[in-house]
């Protein structure tokens, strides 16, 4: 298992800590998880931070919808960046892209000179690509440590022959993290396309209708994997 990476999709504080007693041994804090995602409140950041033992990563992404950012919209990922920085986070996650939905290696590559040392993942915005084998190239390129794929679809279950297809391609030059649609009945499968890193929320919807980190659907997926492995 030491090589095997369960990260926890985390749209609130208490979802982030349910996500780490579930055994997730590193978590990606955002807010509005239905949105897709969008970077959490600096305030937020901060209580994830103190309550936390493992890694903790943030979402940069100012708003919902498409991954074409104008320069306001990136100078505030510049600006959410240096604030994890700042408070010690251990990586950010990111995604920028053009108008033909080709990797927007300009400002993806300013995104990660300023990230580091923190770790740099490419996010689903990788899923709108236009050609996988040149977007996977470009992200590589930009320096990412990481891309969040479903294999440029919407779920894991339907991309697996792509993901299958990047494991390949990337051979060990970036690692291909999966996610969307992943549980303990798919995981399995996932890994024996030569998948190692795994992302998941593990949500439930609790009394008041909001969507809440499950530790036990985490621990699900861990005890199958190690079952496996």
């Amino acid at each position: 298992m030491n090589n095997l990476l369960i990260e926890c999709c985390a749209n609130s504080v208490q979802s982030a800590i349910n996500g780490a007693q579930g055994g997730a041994n590193r978590i990606e804090l955002c807010c509005s998880l239905p949105s897709g995602g969008l970077t959490p409140k600096y305030e937020e950041i901060i209580k994830a931070k103190e309550n936390l033992t493992v890694p903790l990563h943030i979402l940069i992404r100012p708003r919902k919808g498409d991954f074409i950012y104008t320069h306001t919209e990136f100078n505030e990922m510049l600006h959410d960046i240096a604030f994890c920085k700042d408070v010690g986070c251990s990586g950010v996650v990111i995604g920028c892209l053009n108008i033909d939905k080709s990797i927007n290696k300009k400002q993806t590559k300013v995104l990660v000179d300023s990230a580091r040392p923190m770790h740099v993942t490419f996010h689903r915005a990788f899923d709108e690509g236009n050609n996988l084998e040149q977007n996977l190239e470009d992200v590589i390129q930009c320096g990412c440590d990481t891309i969040l794929t479903a294999g440029q679809h919407d779920t894991v279950n339907n991309g697996i022959t792509n993901l299958k297809k990047l494991v390949s391609l990337a051979n060990n030059r970036i690692k291909i993290l999966a996610g969307s649609g992943l549980n303990s009945t798919n995981i399995k499968s996932l890994y024996e396309i030569g998948i190692r890193n795994f992302h998941l929320s593990g949500s439930v919807k609790n009394q008041k209708k909001e969507l809440v980190t499950d530790s036990l659907l985490i621990k699900a997926v861990i005890d199958k994997l190690k079952e496996i492995v």
